[in-house]
Protein backbone atom coordinates (compact mmCIF):
# COMPACT_ATOMS: atom_id res chain seq x y z
CA UNK A 1 0.00 0.00 0.00
CA UNK A 2 2.59 2.31 0.69
CA UNK A 3 4.90 1.36 -2.56
CA UNK A 4 1.60 1.30 -4.65
CA UNK A 5 0.99 4.72 -2.78
CA UNK A 6 4.25 6.06 -3.64
CA UNK A 7 3.93 4.45 -7.05
CA UNK A 8 0.47 6.91 -7.58
CA UNK A 9 2.17 9.92 -5.66
CA UNK A 10 5.29 9.13 -7.95
CA UNK A 11 3.09 9.27 -11.14
CA UNK A 12 1.01 12.23 -10.42
CA UNK A 13 4.47 14.31 -9.85
CA UNK A 14 5.54 12.75 -13.20
CA UNK A 15 2.47 14.00 -14.71
CA UNK A 16 2.33 17.34 -13.17
CA UNK A 17 6.01 18.02 -14.42
CA UNK A 18 4.64 17.46 -18.33
CA UNK A 19 1.59 19.35 -17.75
CA UNK A 20 3.89 22.62 -15.71
CA UNK A 21 5.37 24.14 -18.73
CA UNK A 22 2.36 24.61 -20.88
CA UNK A 23 1.41 27.58 -19.41
CA UNK A 24 4.80 29.04 -19.50
CA UNK A 25 5.17 28.00 -22.93
CA UNK A 26 2.06 30.45 -23.76
CA UNK A 27 3.34 33.45 -21.45
CA UNK A 28 6.55 33.61 -23.48
CA UNK A 29 4.75 33.69 -26.26
CA UNK A 30 2.51 36.36 -25.31
CA UNK A 31 5.36 38.24 -23.38
CA UNK A 32 6.93 38.26 -27.30
CA UNK A 33 3.91 39.00 -29.28
CA UNK A 34 3.81 41.97 -26.62
CA UNK A 35 6.89 43.21 -26.73
CA UNK A 36 6.84 42.69 -30.93
CA UNK A 37 3.95 45.16 -30.81
CA UNK A 38 5.32 47.38 -28.66
CA UNK A 39 8.33 47.34 -30.64
CA UNK A 40 6.79 47.59 -34.08
CA UNK A 41 5.00 51.11 -32.50
CA UNK A 42 7.79 52.01 -31.34
CA UNK A 43 9.54 52.07 -34.67
CA UNK A 44 6.59 53.50 -36.24
CA UNK A 45 6.57 56.63 -33.95
CA UNK A 46 10.24 56.54 -34.73
CA UNK A 47 9.72 57.11 -38.06
CA UNK A 48 6.70 59.21 -37.89
CA UNK A 49 8.64 61.47 -35.28
CA UNK A 50 11.74 61.35 -38.43
CA UNK A 51 9.52 62.21 -41.06
CA UNK A 52 8.24 64.96 -39.25
CA UNK A 53 11.97 66.14 -38.19
CA UNK A 54 12.60 65.84 -41.75
CA UNK A 55 9.69 68.00 -43.01
CA UNK A 56 10.74 70.77 -40.50
CA UNK A 57 14.02 70.75 -41.17
CA UNK A 58 12.92 71.46 -45.14
CA UNK A 59 10.70 73.90 -44.38
CA UNK A 60 13.19 75.26 -42.28
CA UNK A 61 15.85 75.74 -44.72
CA UNK A 62 13.45 77.32 -47.61
CA UNK A 63 12.90 80.41 -44.87
CA UNK A 64 16.11 80.71 -44.25
CA UNK A 65 16.91 80.60 -47.72
CA UNK A 66 14.26 82.86 -48.79
CA UNK A 67 15.14 85.18 -45.60
CA UNK A 68 19.00 85.60 -47.48
CA UNK A 69 18.21 85.76 -50.90
CA UNK A 70 16.07 88.71 -50.31
CA UNK A 71 18.51 90.48 -47.75
CA UNK A 72 20.89 89.61 -50.84
CA UNK A 73 18.81 91.11 -52.97
CA UNK A 74 17.39 94.48 -51.29
CA UNK A 75 20.88 95.77 -50.64
CA UNK A 76 22.33 95.06 -54.08
CA UNK A 77 19.52 97.07 -55.37
CA UNK A 78 20.29 99.48 -53.30
CA UNK A 79 23.94 99.62 -54.34
CA UNK A 80 22.97 99.49 -57.85
CA UNK A 81 20.71 102.57 -57.29
CA UNK A 82 23.03 104.58 -55.76
CA UNK A 83 25.99 103.51 -58.30
CA UNK A 84 23.24 104.17 -61.32
CA UNK A 85 21.67 107.66 -60.36
CA UNK A 86 24.08 110.76 -59.95
CA UNK A 87 21.41 112.90 -58.18
CA UNK A 88 22.15 110.08 -55.23
CA UNK A 89 25.89 110.77 -55.08
CA UNK A 90 26.14 112.58 -51.84
CA UNK A 91 28.08 112.07 -49.15
CA UNK A 92 24.60 110.97 -47.05
CA UNK A 93 23.81 108.52 -49.39
CA UNK A 94 27.40 107.69 -49.76
CA UNK A 95 26.94 106.37 -46.04
CA UNK A 96 23.38 104.14 -46.60
CA UNK A 97 25.52 102.46 -49.62
CA UNK A 98 28.06 101.58 -47.24
CA UNK A 99 25.44 100.19 -44.82
CA UNK A 100 24.07 98.18 -47.50
CA UNK A 101 27.41 96.66 -48.71
CA UNK A 102 28.28 95.78 -45.01
CA UNK A 103 24.62 94.14 -44.91
CA UNK A 104 24.79 92.70 -48.54
CA UNK A 105 28.16 90.93 -46.96
CA UNK A 106 25.68 89.48 -43.68
CA UNK A 107 23.87 87.91 -46.26
CA UNK A 108 26.70 86.51 -48.59
CA UNK A 109 29.37 85.34 -45.85
CA UNK A 110 27.48 85.07 -42.27
CA UNK A 111 24.01 84.05 -43.04
CA UNK A 112 23.91 81.12 -45.54
CA UNK A 113 26.76 79.33 -43.64
CA UNK A 114 24.75 79.88 -40.63
CA UNK A 115 21.67 78.69 -42.24
CA UNK A 116 23.10 75.24 -42.64
CA UNK A 117 24.16 74.92 -39.22
CA UNK A 118 20.76 75.79 -37.96
CA UNK A 119 19.30 73.09 -39.94
CA UNK A 120 21.73 70.43 -39.55
CA UNK A 121 22.74 71.45 -35.65
CA UNK A 122 25.84 69.79 -36.28
CA UNK A 123 29.27 71.97 -37.45
CA UNK A 124 30.54 69.92 -40.36
CA UNK A 125 33.03 72.19 -42.26
CA UNK A 126 36.19 72.62 -39.68
CA UNK A 127 37.91 74.24 -37.34
CA UNK A 128 39.56 76.96 -39.92
CA UNK A 129 35.84 77.42 -41.66
CA UNK A 130 34.53 77.89 -38.36
CA UNK A 131 36.80 80.31 -37.34
CA UNK A 132 36.08 82.71 -40.32
CA UNK A 133 32.93 82.18 -39.95
CA UNK A 134 32.59 83.08 -36.91
CA UNK A 135 34.97 86.41 -37.09
CA UNK A 136 32.74 87.58 -40.67
CA UNK A 137 29.90 87.40 -38.82
CA UNK A 138 30.88 89.18 -35.28
CA UNK A 139 32.80 91.93 -37.66
CA UNK A 140 29.84 92.33 -40.61
CA UNK A 141 27.06 92.29 -37.93
CA UNK A 142 28.85 94.64 -35.46
CA UNK A 143 29.56 97.13 -38.43
CA UNK A 144 26.33 97.02 -39.44
CA UNK A 145 25.47 98.39 -36.13
CA UNK A 146 28.20 100.72 -36.22
CA UNK A 147 27.00 102.10 -39.50
CA UNK A 148 23.54 103.39 -38.25
CA UNK A 149 25.73 105.53 -35.67
CA UNK A 150 27.60 106.87 -38.34
CA UNK A 151 24.45 107.65 -39.97
CA UNK A 152 22.69 109.25 -37.29
CA UNK A 153 25.90 111.70 -36.44
CA UNK A 154 25.62 112.64 -40.19
CA UNK A 155 22.25 113.81 -39.80
CA UNK A 156 22.58 114.85 -36.31
CA UNK A 157 25.39 117.50 -37.08
CA UNK A 158 23.34 118.16 -40.55
CA UNK A 159 20.46 119.44 -38.47
CA UNK A 160 22.00 120.97 -35.75
CA UNK A 161 24.92 122.65 -37.90
CA UNK A 162 23.56 123.19 -41.26
CA UNK A 163 25.46 125.88 -42.52
CA UNK A 164 28.83 125.14 -40.93
CA UNK A 165 28.47 121.26 -41.44
CA UNK A 166 27.54 121.77 -45.42
CA UNK A 167 31.29 122.85 -45.61
CA UNK A 168 32.74 119.85 -43.88
CA UNK A 169 30.31 117.55 -45.56
CA UNK A 170 32.47 115.78 -48.19
CA UNK A 171 33.09 111.83 -49.34
CA UNK A 172 36.51 112.15 -47.38
CA UNK A 173 34.72 113.09 -44.33
CA UNK A 174 32.18 110.25 -45.09
CA UNK A 175 35.24 107.71 -46.21
CA UNK A 176 36.50 108.45 -42.71
CA UNK A 177 33.64 107.89 -40.87
CA UNK A 178 33.18 104.55 -42.60
CA UNK A 179 36.84 103.05 -42.09
CA UNK A 180 36.16 104.36 -38.09
CA UNK A 181 33.17 102.20 -37.74
CA UNK A 182 35.41 99.07 -40.04
CA UNK A 183 38.23 98.81 -37.48
CA UNK A 184 36.06 99.48 -34.00
CA UNK A 185 33.97 96.06 -35.62
CA UNK A 186 37.60 94.20 -36.64
CA UNK A 187 38.91 95.39 -32.80
CA UNK A 188 35.99 93.74 -31.13
CA UNK A 189 36.47 90.59 -33.43
CA UNK A 190 39.88 89.87 -33.21
CA UNK A 191 40.80 89.10 -29.71
CA UNK A 192 38.88 85.83 -29.64
CA UNK A 193 42.03 84.79 -31.82
CA UNK A 194 44.47 85.25 -29.28
CA UNK A 195 43.10 82.56 -26.84
CA UNK A 196 41.08 80.35 -29.42
CA UNK A 197 43.02 76.60 -29.39
CA UNK A 198 43.17 74.12 -32.32
CA UNK A 199 40.85 70.98 -31.14
CA UNK A 200 42.69 67.66 -32.30
CA UNK A 201 39.31 65.70 -32.20
CA UNK A 202 36.61 66.36 -34.83
CA UNK A 203 34.63 69.75 -34.54
CA UNK A 204 31.29 69.84 -34.04
CA UNK A 205 30.02 72.47 -33.03
CA UNK A 206 31.33 76.38 -33.81
CA UNK A 207 30.16 78.95 -31.38
CA UNK A 208 32.15 82.26 -29.27
CA UNK A 209 33.86 81.09 -26.05
CA UNK A 210 31.81 82.77 -23.87
CA UNK A 211 34.78 81.22 -20.86
CA UNK A 212 35.73 84.76 -21.25
CA UNK A 213 33.51 86.91 -19.25
CA UNK A 214 35.61 90.02 -19.33
CA UNK A 215 35.48 89.61 -23.90
CA UNK A 216 31.75 89.02 -23.73
CA UNK A 217 31.38 92.33 -21.95
CA UNK A 218 33.56 94.60 -24.03
CA UNK A 219 32.03 92.57 -26.92
CA UNK A 220 28.17 93.10 -26.61
CA UNK A 221 28.83 97.05 -24.81
CA UNK A 222 31.02 97.93 -28.07
CA UNK A 223 28.80 96.17 -30.42
CA UNK A 224 25.40 96.74 -29.15
CA UNK A 225 25.17 99.04 -25.67
CA UNK A 226 27.34 101.56 -26.18
CA UNK A 227 26.18 102.45 -29.94
CA UNK A 228 22.15 101.88 -29.04
CA UNK A 229 22.42 104.39 -26.30
CA UNK A 230 24.40 106.48 -28.41
CA UNK A 231 21.71 106.10 -31.72
CA UNK A 232 18.65 107.23 -28.75
CA UNK A 233 20.47 110.22 -27.70
CA UNK A 234 21.20 111.28 -31.28
CA UNK A 235 18.00 110.35 -32.72
CA UNK A 236 16.23 112.41 -29.62
CA UNK A 237 18.44 115.48 -30.25
CA UNK A 238 17.44 115.22 -34.11
CA UNK A 239 13.63 115.13 -33.34
CA UNK A 240 13.90 118.14 -31.12
CA UNK A 241 15.95 120.38 -33.29
CA UNK A 242 13.77 119.46 -36.31
CA UNK A 243 10.55 120.14 -34.21
CA UNK A 244 12.33 123.75 -33.03
CA UNK A 245 13.35 124.42 -36.50
CA UNK A 246 9.68 123.78 -37.81
CA UNK A 247 7.79 125.72 -35.54
CA UNK A 248 10.25 128.51 -35.72
CA UNK A 249 9.78 129.19 -39.18
CA UNK A 250 6.17 128.89 -39.25
CA UNK A 251 6.39 131.26 -36.26
CA UNK A 252 8.86 133.99 -38.37
CA UNK A 253 7.03 134.07 -41.77
CA UNK A 254 3.54 134.90 -41.77
CA UNK A 255 1.03 133.56 -44.15
CA UNK A 256 0.54 135.35 -47.37
CA UNK A 257 -3.37 135.25 -48.59
CA UNK A 258 -3.48 133.59 -51.28
CA UNK A 259 -6.30 133.76 -54.49
CA UNK A 260 -6.77 130.97 -56.66
CA UNK A 261 -9.00 131.36 -59.59
CA UNK A 262 -11.53 128.72 -61.15
CA UNK A 263 -13.10 129.64 -64.71
CA UNK A 264 -17.30 128.05 -64.51
CA UNK A 265 -18.77 128.02 -67.67
CA UNK A 266 -22.52 128.09 -68.08
CA UNK A 267 -23.23 129.82 -64.72
CA UNK A 268 -26.84 130.41 -63.55
CA UNK A 269 -25.46 133.75 -62.09
CA UNK A 270 -23.68 135.01 -64.96
CA UNK A 271 -26.72 136.61 -66.58
CA UNK A 272 -27.14 139.08 -63.53
CA UNK A 273 -23.47 139.78 -62.42
CA UNK A 274 -21.99 142.82 -64.02
CA UNK A 275 -18.54 143.15 -61.88
CA UNK A 276 -15.35 142.89 -63.98
CA UNK A 277 -15.30 139.02 -62.64
CA UNK A 278 -17.41 138.07 -65.88
CA UNK A 279 -15.82 137.61 -69.38
CA UNK A 280 -17.15 136.65 -72.66
CA UNK A 281 -16.09 133.19 -74.12
CA UNK A 282 -13.22 133.42 -76.91
CA UNK A 283 -16.48 132.97 -79.51
CA UNK A 284 -18.35 136.09 -78.34
CA UNK A 285 -16.14 138.62 -79.98
CA UNK A 286 -18.13 140.33 -82.29
CA UNK A 287 -21.71 140.96 -80.29
CA UNK A 288 -20.13 141.50 -76.97
CA UNK A 289 -23.01 144.12 -75.94
CA UNK A 290 -25.81 141.87 -76.87
CA UNK A 291 -26.96 141.10 -73.75
CA UNK A 292 -29.27 137.56 -75.60
CA UNK A 293 -25.97 136.46 -77.02
CA UNK A 294 -24.18 137.30 -73.90
CA UNK A 295 -26.83 135.56 -72.06
CA UNK A 296 -25.66 131.95 -73.02
CA UNK A 297 -21.89 132.40 -73.60
CA UNK A 298 -20.96 134.39 -70.39
CA UNK A 299 -18.53 132.61 -68.01
CA UNK A 300 -18.05 133.41 -64.36
CA UNK A 301 -14.73 133.42 -62.61
CA UNK A 302 -15.12 131.97 -58.81
CA UNK A 303 -12.26 134.09 -56.78
CA UNK A 304 -10.93 131.76 -53.61
CA UNK A 305 -8.98 133.54 -50.76
CA UNK A 306 -7.44 130.94 -48.73
CA UNK A 307 -4.32 131.93 -45.80
CA UNK A 308 -1.10 130.42 -47.00
CA UNK A 309 -0.31 130.34 -42.85
CA UNK A 310 -2.82 127.55 -42.43
CA UNK A 311 -1.25 125.83 -45.44
CA UNK A 312 2.66 125.89 -43.91
CA UNK A 313 1.31 124.69 -40.64
CA UNK A 314 -0.31 121.82 -42.24
CA UNK A 315 2.81 120.64 -44.51
CA UNK A 316 5.04 121.40 -41.24
CA UNK A 317 2.48 119.12 -38.98
CA UNK A 318 2.72 116.48 -41.76
CA UNK A 319 6.89 116.69 -42.35
CA UNK A 320 6.91 116.47 -38.20
CA UNK A 321 4.97 113.00 -38.08
CA UNK A 322 7.02 111.71 -40.97
CA UNK A 323 10.15 112.32 -39.11
CA UNK A 324 8.56 110.81 -36.26
CA UNK A 325 7.58 107.77 -37.85
CA UNK A 326 10.60 107.38 -39.46
CA UNK A 327 12.83 107.44 -36.43
CA UNK A 328 10.14 105.17 -34.55
CA UNK A 329 10.70 102.78 -37.50
CA UNK A 330 14.69 102.87 -37.31
CA UNK A 331 14.84 102.84 -33.72
CA UNK A 332 12.14 100.27 -33.08
CA UNK A 333 13.29 97.60 -35.78
CA UNK A 334 17.10 98.34 -34.58
CA UNK A 335 16.35 97.58 -30.98
CA UNK A 336 13.72 94.62 -31.63
CA UNK A 337 15.77 92.70 -33.89
CA UNK A 338 18.93 93.06 -32.00
CA UNK A 339 18.35 93.30 -28.31
CA UNK A 340 17.04 89.76 -27.69
CA UNK A 341 20.62 88.41 -29.36
CA UNK A 342 22.65 90.29 -26.66
CA UNK A 343 20.72 90.36 -23.00
CA UNK A 344 21.07 86.39 -24.13
CA UNK A 345 24.54 86.66 -25.04
CA UNK A 346 25.27 88.34 -21.64
CA UNK A 347 23.15 86.12 -19.24
CA UNK A 348 24.47 82.54 -20.81
CA UNK A 349 28.12 82.99 -19.19
CA UNK A 350 26.63 83.74 -15.88
CA UNK A 351 23.33 81.16 -16.15
CA UNK A 352 24.80 77.89 -18.36
CA UNK A 353 21.86 76.05 -18.12
CA UNK A 354 19.96 78.80 -19.55
CA UNK A 355 21.28 78.19 -22.78
CA UNK A 356 19.20 76.37 -25.14
CA UNK A 357 20.14 75.92 -29.20
CA UNK A 358 16.97 76.42 -30.50
CA UNK A 359 16.03 80.02 -28.40
CA UNK A 360 19.69 80.91 -29.57
CA UNK A 361 19.28 80.28 -33.10
CA UNK A 362 16.04 82.09 -33.20
CA UNK A 363 17.65 85.19 -31.48
CA UNK A 364 20.41 85.10 -34.18
CA UNK A 365 18.53 85.34 -36.95
CA UNK A 366 16.71 88.14 -35.80
CA UNK A 367 19.09 89.74 -35.86
CA UNK A 368 20.16 88.81 -39.01
CA UNK A 369 16.97 90.12 -40.11
CA UNK A 370 17.96 93.72 -39.05
CA UNK A 371 20.47 93.49 -42.87
CA UNK A 372 16.83 92.71 -44.56
CA UNK A 373 15.28 95.99 -42.63
CA UNK A 374 17.73 98.52 -43.27
CA UNK A 375 18.01 99.20 -46.64
CA UNK A 376 14.10 99.01 -47.10
CA UNK A 377 13.72 101.75 -43.92
CA UNK A 378 16.50 104.10 -45.35
CA UNK A 379 15.14 104.22 -48.66
CA UNK A 380 11.56 104.20 -48.78
CA UNK A 381 12.13 107.42 -46.42
CA UNK A 382 13.36 109.03 -49.34
CA UNK A 383 11.54 110.31 -52.17
CA UNK A 384 14.34 110.98 -54.33
CA UNK A 385 15.69 107.21 -53.41
CA UNK A 386 12.24 105.72 -53.93
CA UNK A 387 12.13 107.70 -57.58
CA UNK A 388 15.72 106.89 -58.77
CA UNK A 389 14.77 103.09 -57.42
CA UNK A 390 11.53 102.67 -59.72
CA UNK A 391 13.29 104.12 -62.99
CA UNK A 392 15.91 101.16 -62.02
CA UNK A 393 13.86 98.68 -61.92
CA UNK A 394 11.41 100.18 -65.07
CA UNK A 395 14.82 100.27 -67.04
CA UNK A 396 15.87 96.73 -66.06
CA UNK A 397 12.30 95.26 -67.31
CA UNK A 398 12.43 97.20 -70.10
CA UNK A 399 15.76 95.62 -70.79
CA UNK A 400 14.83 92.12 -70.31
Amino acid sequence: MTGGSDGGEGGGMENAGQLKPTPVIYGELLNISTNYTHAANFTSKAEEGKDGSVAFQAGLAVTLALITLATTLSNAFVIATIYQSRKLHTPANFLIASLAVTDLLVSILVMPISALYTVSQTWTLGQVVCDIWLSSDITCCTASILHLCVIALDRYWAITDAVEYSKKRTPGRAAGMIATAWVIAISISLPPFFWRQVKAEEVTSCNVNTDHIFYTIYSTFGAFYIPTLLLIALYGRIYVEARKRILKQSRNKPGKRLTSAHLITDSPGSVASTTSLNYGTANDTSSCCDTTSSANQVSQVKVTVSDALLEKKRISAARERKATKTLGIILGAYIICWLPFFIYTLLVPVCESCFHPELFDIFTWLGYLNSLINPIIYTMSNEDFKQAFHKLIRFKCCRA
